[in-house]
């Protein structure tokens, strides 16, 4: 694939951008079908933007706390900043905002967002927390389409991991951390390739029989 049919891609973060760094990494292997052209943050202080500067990414500030509670507006401002980039998709990384229905529904299919959890259990925060009190044996990370729904996107991708009897939030955490590593790259390479479509609350990947194994549910 050449650089001018790769998809251009903004990626969101609110903190230090663990996720975001695994996707610089992928976009950096031959073929990958996707370029990060720049890293945004609502929080002039996430530790992520600095990693984003010394991977030599072009990186923007759009403080929500100079918004106050005018979601649209911000919604509007930061809409802005990522046509002023041409870009094609967008991807959250632990960006830390609820997105208004005209600006998911302005990048409707264009927009992903990795969660914590198997979804649709546990959407929302604490999942660990939760995961381990409900008892589950299986836990893990979901790649979806945003919505204007919170959590309820088309699924995309998910990856499992079993939950321990000796597990803590921290440590379930961690693996599950792992897992999302391996599968956001994995989901968003699906995506810039034109290889999903989404029909309904389901997406279907197109030539879905080569996918690794160990990407759907990856061991400990």
């Amino acid at each position: 694939m050449t650089e001018q049919t790769k998809k251009r891609v903004a990626i969101l973060i609110s903190g230090r951008g663990s996720n975001m760094v695994s996707l610089i990494e992928a976009a950096t292997q031959d073929g990958y079908p996707a370029e990060v052209v720049v890293v945004g943050s609502n929080r002039p202080d996430a530790p992520g933007l600095e990693k984003a500067s010394q991977a030599g990414l072009e990186t923007f500030t759009l403080d929500h706390k100079t918004f106050g509670k005018d979601r649209e507006a911000f919604d509007t401002a930061l809409s802005t900043k990522l046509k002023q980039h041409k870009v094609d998709l967008v991807v959250l990384a632990g960006f830390m905002r609820l997105l208004t229905r005209g600006f998911t529904e302005e990048w409707a299919g264009r927009m992903i967002n990795i969660h914590p959890a198997l979804l649709p259990s546990f959407p929302g925060l604490n999942t660990h927390e939760r995961a381990l009190e409900a008892g589950v044996k299986l836990h893990g990370a979901t790649v979806h389409f945003v919505t204007s729904d919170m959590d309820a996107g088309p699924i995309i991708m998910q990856g499992a991991v079993p939950v321990l009897d000796e597990d803590t939030p921290e440590t379930l955490g961690a693996r599950v951390l792992d897992v999302e590593h391996q599968i956001y790259p994995e989901a968003l390479a699906l995506v810039a390739a034109d290889r999903t479509r989404i029909e309904g609350q389901r997406v279907t990947i197109i030539g879905s029989d080569d996918l690794d194994d160990d990407l759907i549910a990856p061991t400990v």
